[in-house]
Order: C-alpha cells, then sequence, then structure tokens
C-alpha cells in the first residue's frame, strides 16, 4: 500500500513539474527578450553620429577665409542655424541678411555682426559662430612626394608634417637638397631642410612651423 501511495506521489510531482516548466521557460525568455529592448534602447544608434563637425582647433583669433566652413547657431532660431562655406569672394548668405561679409573677422566679430544686423528682426539675437573646417589656409607641398598638392595648415604643423601629409618622399627623392619657400615681406625666402639629420635630431632647428602660403619642394 505503502509503495502504490510513493508511486502516485512521484507520479504527480512529475506532472506538475512537467506543467510548470514551459511557463519558467516563457518567463526567462520575456525576461531576456525585456533585458535585450533596454540594452539596446541605451546604445547610440549607429545612424545618427554623436558628433557632428566637430569645432577646428583654431585659436580664438583666427581669421576666416575663402572656403574656411562654418556653424552659425541663432538662439532659439532653428531656421536661421545652420553650416556655411564661406565663398571665394569671402562672404556667406543667411535667411533675412542675405550676403555677409566673413573673411578677414574672426569667429567672435563674425557673430557680433551677424547679431548686430538681425536686430532690425529679433529681440536680443544670441548667435554664436564655431569654425568647423579650416579649408582657407595651405601649404604646398611639391616634387617627389607620392601625393603633390596643396594641404590645409594645421594648429603646430611643422615642414616634417606637411610632408608626411603628402605620404613622405618617393625613392627617387633628394632628402639632402629639400627646401621651403616662404613669402616674408614681399621678398621669396628659401630655408634648407635636412630629412634625415631633421628625424635623427641632428638638425632640429629646420623643422620650421609651416605658415599659410609656404611651399615645401622636394627635388
Amino acid at each position: 500500500m505503502r509503495t502504490k501511495r510513493s508511486y502516485m506521489i512521484l507520479f504527480a510531482v512529475a506532472v506538475v513539474a512537467a506543467t510548470s516548466a514551459p511557463v519558467l521557460s516563457q518567463t526567462s525568455n520575456s525576461q531576456q527578450s525585456t533585458q535585450a529592448t533596454q540594452t539596446a534602447s541605451t546604445r547610440p544608434s549607429p545612424d545618427r553620429p554623436e558628433g557632428v563637425n566637430p569645432p577646428s582647433k583654431a585659436g580664438k583669433d583666427y581669421v576666416i577665409g575663402a572656403d574656411d566652413v562654418l556653424d552659425v547657431s541663432v538662439w532659439k532660431e532653428q531656421e536661421l542655424t545652420r553650416s556655411l562655406q564661406v565663398r571665394p569672394d569671402g562672404k556667406i548668405s543667411m535667411p533675412l541678411l542675405g550676403d555677409v561679409q566673413a573673411a578677414g573677422l574672426t569667429p567672435g566679430q563674425l557673430a557680433q555682426n551677424v547679431s548686430d544686423k538681425l536686430k532690425k528682426y529679433l529681440t536680443a539675437p544670441q548667435v554664436t559662430v564655431i569654425l568647423t573646417q579650416i579649408n582657407s589656409q595651405r601649404v604646398y607641398v611639391m616634387g617627389e612626394v607620392t601625393r603633390p598638392g596643396a594641404y590645409p595648415v594645421l594648429p603646430g604643423m611643422t615642414v616634417l608634417q606637411a610632408i608626411s601629409s603628402a605620404g613622405g618622399l618617393t625613392p627617387f627623392a633628394n632628402s639632402k637638397k629639400i627646401f621651403l619657400m616662404r613669402n616674408e615681406n614681399h621678398i621669396q625666402t628659401k630655408y634648407p631642410f635636412s630629412y634625415k639629420e631633421v628625424l635623427d635630431g641632428r638638425k632640429a632647428e629646420e623643422n620650421l612651423p609651416v605658415k599659410a602660403g609656404d611651399t615645401i619642394v622636394v627635388p
């Protein structure tokens, strides 16, 4: 009798376990699905870049030039906020204002100028101008480099870094006769650059900071 009762108890336990297993499985799957949804919602969307047009590293005294790219922002006026490239004539075009002179001004001066002009249409406009791309200041690398051409002058860029931007020397380059040409007071000045001796530190003084308009010649 006891043996029969034990079998009945074991059978009841097995039935309960079998019926509860799907429920536990569904609960576990539901929890995993919820966690996956929460994790996905906290991840940044790959289609939404976190930083668009980050500001350049130019100082506050940088003077805007043609082809530079600016972010002009007017607080609480989304229609007037946009990214603009300075035209070859040195101007940008804005709603309400039309053409506005940008070249020759610092970003702060341009912001004040735009703000003053907008006072005809808005009450106390707050304008911010951020330089996002420096395209007006270029150095020219010519001769036996991998990619001859014009390159933007980055803050602190040296002759060696400019050559690196151009892909470095070709196998046919005469590294002992490289020079930099610079217009100083309307006079072309020539500065020698000994590539290997700059690399090993013997003539570090020849690795000059480049300026807009400089030409580096690699024979």
